[in-house]
């Protein structure tokens, strides 16, 4: 990438670096009891224990400022790598990737910090693809995807209309 693109800023998805959490958990040192006092069972403590993890590893990525984001990233570090330390290795690894989008107007995070808009795109360029067959050449692939990105903007174009009115 940067050889094509030596100016661009890499930016990795968010939610797939949050996912990557649950392959890496070990479930060690389960609570046994609720904060009430109930017994739980195991499962439901694993349940638990990875919609805390997800939750607190999310929240890093809710912070206004990146200077605000590393806090909580020191802090979701301090308490999850005493019980799920190859979790946290794994989330820990090349992090400072998914904080590009800091560096953006803050109007565009919540645009650029997941790959749900590229995928999205792709996904409709595989569908007209798929109605199409085949491509009679490079360049009348090249224009299909032209028109799925141009129809993209117009969508967009059309939402961010609506909401000024």
């Amino acid at each position: 990438m940067t050889k094509c693109f030596p100016n661009a800023q890499q930016q990795r998805c968010i939610t797939h670096k949050v996912r990557g959490i649950e392959r890496h958990l070990n479930y060690a040192n389960l609570p046994q009891v609720t904060p009430t006092g109930q017994p739980i069972k195991p499962n439901d403590a694993k349940v638990q224990r990875r919609f805390e993890i997800t939750n607190d590893a999310y929240e890093i990525y809710r912070a206004t400022v990146e200077s605000d984001a590393q806090l909580s990233l020191k802090a979701f570090e301090e308490k999850w790598q005493p019980l799920e330390p190859d979790a946290v290795r794994t989330f820990l690894k090349d992090i400072e990737l998914t904080f590009s989008f800091y560096q953006f107007d803050s109007n565009l995070h919540s645009h650029i910090r997941t790959t749900n808009h590229l995928e999205q795109l792709f996904r409709e360029f595989r569908t007209k693809s798929d109605e199409i067959g085949s491509f009679p050449n490079e360049t009348s692939c090249l224009i299909v995807f032209w028109l799925v990105v141009e129809r993209d903007h117009a969508k967009h174009d059309r939402r961010a209309s609506a909401n000024n009115s």
